[in-house]
């Protein structure tokens, strides 16, 4: 099931009449963050799913200083 460009303008006239032309920049940037949030959410729940002793070498890694080589 495609949408042709009818069905798209008919859509955004739609939402134009619904929520008016000055509140769809505040719902465009509001979904913005949403999938934003969504995405950090997702990235951060797969560094969970990690061993911890995979985690404890990767800080060890992170904080070794290099002259202690």
């Amino acid at each position: 099931m495609k949408l042709g460009t009818t069905e798209l303008i008919i859509i955004l006239l739609v939402v134009v009449l619904i929520f008016g032309p000055t509140q769809i920049p505040k719902l465009a940037k509001m979904i913005g963050k949403s999938v934003k949030n969504l995405r950090a959410g997702m990235a951060s729940d797969e560094e969970d799913d990690e061993p911890k002793a995979e985690k404890a070498e990767k800080k060890a890694k992170k904080t070794e200083e290099p002259w202690e080589e």
